[in-house]
């Protein structure tokens, strides 16, 4: 068997944040374990963090560190600051002293600085794996150090160092892109009809205010252009849109879609937010797609992953304070242009990855001690 191949190995992973850190992570993990069952994993995230919930619902152990990054403005939080690296690094040299890594994996986020400061210093193996076209600022910063990059956007090396980098793209959940055969049973899930075009609406796990509002200002042009609709509006605006669609049978309002294969395999279209998770599953089941790139973010990340699609012409832009004009309008056209749509499936399907976990197991391992 091919887990066979290799010697078992510890493996730290840091990092995390929010949902696209936090899930490549788990995803790499679970791509270790396929690869060496008897894999040691321990993740280090920052305390409070959606980590700290997520990887146990996973099955793996996190320790949590007192980490946080600079709070824009002028906050007293600043203040502690310092306090906070100077515990975190002494917690994070603890930790590898006494988990004695092969390799350490940092997949972007505060809790990654003071783990992979501490397994440098120490010449532990490093990886780090940035996920936005545009890296934050802790992969930034550890770029010099560490062995090896993990990328998934072409043109990298305007950031990091040129030898270190490995285009592998992002990890996706395979349940979650794997759309094969599922076509009319997603169109009978969600009570669709198949004569018609249908589009995904999505902003990301909370929704997006500006995105609903620009569906909500447009449905009965959308309606009448003989489109149908999944939208999914999170749970601040659901009530808000279900109290509209209910005359509407081809509107399926939903605050939160658990089954996105489905989803994904019943649109036509799809318009998201550009975080590097949703960039990177679009890519993966290759549908036409609009970006809405939240502008609340840091380093205007969204506009870049965007860019990073829409530049090779295998997506369209729509900036955020324009969505209310402009959306609905780009949906129709969009819809109503076969020749449109082809050209972006053709473009974009160059540019997903459906094995990049598998990828970066593979590196993670090769770099380890044990396996070098």
């Amino acid at each position: 068997m091919r887990m066979q191949r290799y010697k078992k190995i510890k493996v730290i992973i840091s990092g995390g944040g929010t949902g696209g850190h936090v899930f490549p992570a788990i995803s790499i993990a679970n791509a270790l374990h396929q690869k060496i069952q008897e894999a040691e994993i321990l993740f280090v995230g920052a305390k409070k963090k959606l980590e700290m919930k997520k990887v146990p619902e996973a099955g793996f152990k996190i320790i949590g560190l007192n980490i946080a990054g600079f709070q824009r403005g002028f906050y007293w939080k600043n203040l502690l600051l310092p306090f906070k690296i100077i515990d975190s690094l002494i917690k994070a040299k603890k930790i590898i002293n006494e988990f004695n890594p092969d390799v350490v994996v940092g997949v972007g986020g505060y809790a990654s600085g003071p783990i992979l400061k501490i397994a440098t210093a120490k010449k532990i193996p490093t990886v780090i794996q940035e996920q936005n076209s545009y890296p934050g600022i802790t992969n930034r910063m550890l770029a010099a150090k560490v062995d090896k990059i993990c990328v998934a956007h072409n043109g990298m090396d305007k950031y990091f160092p040129k030898d270190k980098i490995y285009l592998t793209g992002n990890p996706v959940r395979k349940d979650v892109v794997d759309l094969d055969g599922k076509r009319n049973a997603a169109l009978t899930y969600f009570k669709l009809k198949p004569d018609r075009q249908t589009v995904l609406i999505v902003g990301g796990s909370l929704g997006a205010k500006s995105i609903n509002e620009a569906i909500y200002g447009n449905l009965e042009m959308l309606v009448n252009n003989n489109i149908q609709l999944i939208w999914q509006t999170g749970r601040l605006f659901f009530a808000k849109a279900s109290s509209l669609t209910l005359k509407y049978e081809q509107v399926k309002v939903y605050d939160f879609i658990n089954h996105m294969d489905m989803a994904y395999a019943a649109a036509d279209v799809v318009v998201s937010r550009a975080g590097a998770i949703a960039i990177s599953e679009i890519s993966a089941v290759k549908k036409p797609a609009i970006f809405v790139p939240s502008p609340n973010v840091a380093e205007d990340h969204q506009t870049k992953n965007a860019l990073s699609l829409v530049n090779y012409k295998a997506a369209l832009l729509v900036n955020d304070n324009n969505a209310n004009n402009e959306l609905g309008e780009t949906i129709v056209n969009l819809v109503n242009d076969k020749h449109l749509q082809e050209k972006l499936i053709k473009n974009i399907s160059g540019l997903g990855f459906l094995n990049a976990a598998d990828r970066i197991a593979e590196l993670i391992i090769n770099t380890s001690k044990n396996n070098q």
